[in-house]
């Protein structure tokens, strides 16, 4: 039924003329060749699709055009097979149940034929409501029925039964309900006048049976309420309960016919607006729906479930394949009717028109147990949903589960298992729907769900343990690899109280790899049933096997975090690059002209910067002599200020701190949000053995300037993880001249750069014959270490030109100074 679920409409078929006049004339001096040709075309046709409706017989468009061939070449039998196998399928449209009744009764043969409309009409009016429909088939009736143009008593009462039914169905339409009522009235009328002259008690009958009908009606919500009312005065008119129409006044002859039509009138007004809005014929087919559905919610709250009916009615004639408005529609009953024929007859109806749902099968088999329907009816119902094309397995494993939910109510309402075929039909359910889900639900919660409730039926309905432990089994050959399945199999077990069977699954699970923390999870879970029910040797046995497996799965988790944290780290240095570079290819595409006049600015500030620096670098530096010759040790504030530029100062060995003490647990995310309130971090360097891998306790962490780092050093002492961090200070300068044994100052020829943007910084010595630095000259001085100072440099010798000073040797020089000494 998949092409029913694609169909986004079922389109009427043309009104076309009653079988016995020709579809399409053709003027008397036609070619009879041309006539042949196109016989001979449309038996291809005609071919063509019955081979097509035999491979797929849910083609809905293929059952038009093949009832619209069969239809033009005369053919009623074949035709009436046609739409018979239509009808079977899909519910017909009432333009297509009038045309099949007429072309039935234009070949109708005396009273044989009239039965076959006539259950052709009765069938008609069950799939959709239609007031024409149902006009056609009340006049279909008065008009072949021997009984009924007899008046028979039979007839008569026949015709009245069809009128209250048409009522009952249509009564209530608001725009079209009106002809019912108007021919029901008629046919009372032409009942009067049949009767004798004479026979005051029968006509006395009858005129109240008329009034009778003239205040249902009045009291009705329909269009045109006004002529109604007049035609009822000119009728009470005539029966002489008033000199004339203007004179007649209904309030007083009839106060309660007078409240209830200001009533109706009022309810009428109340609803022209929806009227008109589920009318206009400017509207979408999804406006028009949106129209219907604010006029059902305004019915709702008026709370008359007879027209809410009707009004469903109305929406699903417009929109027969719409879903939700068929889940509302039977929703709506199910609540306010709950079981009868109506409701039942809905629900067979939702199923045809849209029977790619399976929630509307699952509710339909609900409606069967409520209302008692019959084994086989339900069984037949459940076998026609399985049949269907639904665009989830989730959908068949609801229409299973509801299934064995009816099956398991009926052996329990019947007291028990009087004999073991009665829960075979469970068992039966259950396989066929594992044959049929596992291979497509296989890891799902759902299929966990459809084992666990046969297992818990083979326990505690059949009372079968063994069963109960193969259906488990059987999951977890197919989902071994769901804690889930093996969670709900331990359950099973505690519950009947088998704790040693309980056991020797933890035994099983607890060493396979789960998704997530559920490894850890069933080791934790193993350790607590132990705790619950087992003995102390039991917990022991159980701790000496989940420890080891703990410590594992920790040392992953560190791993995978440590490894998240890194690389988010690199992905945050990388969007930075990305940022930069993209902010330097907006510099890119400036004009020339600009990228000249901005790169003069940038000179000329870089050089005034510069310059500024080398001033401050020499203050400094003489600070710093007279700093060195009275204490020992450099000042921080000296080696802060000798950044040859500002970037870096950023991530050195000056603004980094040294942590100890750390748990071996703690990564580079828990470092972080520890120091989140201080903020300014820079890289984070975990130290880890290089063997195994595992961290030492120890960390570097950079901040970008020394405020933030003293900020760092504040929390010395303070709890991360469960241990106390000692936090200090990193000066590795310091560490590396205690370990040569000095006790005094040696000059400091390069310092170690430590951070992400790893920049290397020039240091000043801190003996009293440092020099200024300055810019390196010559070609053969490239790599000369900025902080040595040229073969043959003299701190006595007076500086008389700087430049002179710092001017290289030649090679020649440097010999001659080696031969001198």
């Amino acid at each position: 039924m998949a092409d029913e679920a694609q169909d986004p409409a079922m389109p009427s078929p043309p009104n076309e003329p009653p079988l016995d006049v020709p579809a399409d004339s053709s003027p008397p001096d036609s070619d009879s060749d041309s006539d042949s040709d196109s016989e001979a075309q449309d038996k291809l046709q005609i071919e063509a699709l019955e081979s097509e409706l035999y491979s797929n017989p849910s083609n809905y468009d293929a059952h038009l055009q093949y009832i619209r061939l069969v239809r033009k070449t005369g053919d009623l039998n074949k035709l009436r097979q046609a739409r018979d196998a239509m009808s079977a399928l899909f519910p017909l449209t009432p333009v297509m149940w009038q045309e099949w009744a007429r072309d039935e009764a234009s070949l109708m043969v005396e009273t044989d034929g009239y039965a076959v409309i006539e259950k052709l009409y009765d069938r008609g009016v069950s799939d959709y409501l239609s007031v024409p429909l149902w006009y056609d088939y009340i006049k279909f009736v008065q008009e072949n029925d021997p009984s009924v143009c007899e008046c028979s008593p039979v007839g008569v009462s026949k015709a009245r039964n069809l009128f209250e039914r048409a009522l009952t169905a249509a009564g209530l339409h608001v725009t079209e309900g009106k002809k019912i009522w108007e021919a029901y009235r008629e046919f009372e009328q032409a009942i009067y006048q049949t009767i004798d002259a004479s026979d005051d008690a029968t006509k006395d009958k009858q005129v109240q049976r008329i009034r009778n009908i003239f205040h249902r009606q009045l009291s009705i919500p329909l269009v045109d309420m006004e002529s109604t009312l007049g035609a009822y005065k000119a009728w009470e008119a005539e029966q002489g309960t008033s000199q004339d129409v203007e004179s007649c006044d209904v309030g007083k002859s009839f106060p309660h016919v007078a409240t209830a039509y200001e009533k109706a009138l009022d309810m009428y007004n109340a609803r022209v607006n929806f009227e008109q809005q589920i009318s206009r014929q400017d509207l979408s087919d999804t406006e028009r729906l949106q129209q219907y559905m604010i006029y059902l919610k305004f019915e709702h709250s008026v709370g008359d479930p007879a027209r809410i009916q009707v009004l469903y009615e109305r929406a699903i004639t417009d929109f027969p394949i719409s879903s939700d408005l068929w889940l509302d529609y039977t929703r709506y009953m199910d609540k306010t009717l709950k079981a009868g024929d109506v409701v039942k007859d809905v629900h067979s109806r939702a199923t045809k028109n849209c029977p790619w749902l399976g929630e509307l099968w699952a509710r339909y088999l609900l409606c069967l147990e409520r209302g008692h329907s019959s084994e086989s009816e339900i069984c037949s119902v459940f076998e026609k949903s399985l049949h269907c094309t639904f665009s989830t397995f989730e959908e068949y494993l609801d229409l299973f589960l509801a299934r064995v939910d009816g099956l398991r109510r009926r052996i329990s309402f019947a007291g028990g298992l009087e004999v073991s075929s009665d829960y075979q039909h469970i068992r039966e359910t259950f396989q066929r729907a594992s044959d049929y889900l596992a291979p497509h639900l296989k890891n799902t919660d759902g299929l966990v769900r459809l084992y666990a409730y046969w297992a818990r039926l083979e326990s505690k309905l059949a009372k079968d343990i063994v069963s109960a432990r193969g259906v488990w089994e059987s999951l977890l050959k197919i989902s071994g690899s769901m804690l889930e399945a093996w969670q709900s199999y331990i359950a099973m077990e505690i519950e009947l109280g088998h704790i040693r069977e309980a056991r020797s699954i933890y035994k099983r699970c607890y060493s396979k790899r789960f998704p997530g923390p559920g490894s850890e999870e069933v080791c934790n879970s193993w350790l607590r049933f132990e705790r619950e029910y087992g003995t102390l040797e039991d917990f022991d046995h159980a701790l000496q096997k989940v420890m080891p497996r703990l410590e594992e799965l920790q040392l992953f988790t560190l791993q995978q975090e440590s490894r998240t944290a890194d690389q988010k780290d690199i992905n945050i240095r990388k969007n930075d690059r990305e940022k930069r570079k993209s902010g330097a290819d907006i510099t890119d595409e400036e004009s020339p002209a600009k990228r000249r006049k901005d790169a003069l600015q940038i000179t000329k500030k870089s050089y005034m910067k510069d310059k500024g620096q080398v001033q401050n670098a020499a203050e400094l530096r003489k600070s710093g002599d007279k700093k060195t010759k009275i204490g020992d040790g450099m000042d921080q504030e000296e080696i802060k200020g000798s950044a040859s530029d500002t970037k870096s100062k950023a991530y050195t060995d000056q603004c980094t701190a040294f942590i100890s003490n750390l748990d071996l647990k703690a990564n580079n995310h828990h470092i972080r949000e520890f120091f989140s309130d201080v903020s300014g971090v820079g890289e984070i360097r975990i130290l880890r053995d290089k063997f195994t891998g595992k961290s030492r306790g120890l960390a570097y962490v950079d901040f970008i300037d020394d405020a933030h780092l003293a900020a760092a050093v504040a929390k010395n002492k303070l709890m991360l993880l469960g241990k106390k961090l000692s936090i200090a200070r990193s000066d590795p300068r310091k560490g590396r001249k205690e370990s040569m044994g000095h006790s005094d100052h040696a000059e400091s020829g390069k310092s170690t750069s430590r951070g992400s943007t790893a920049s290397q910084k020039s240091n000043y010595s801190t003996s009293k014959e440092r020099v200024e630095q300055v810019q390196l000259t010559g070609k053969n001085t490239f790599a000369r270490p900025r902080s040595l100072k040229p073969l043959g440099w003299d701190a006595n010798k007076p500086r008389t030109n700087e430049a002179e000073d710092e001017k290289p040797k030649s090679n020649d020089e440097f010999r001659q100074l080696f031969l001198k000494k």
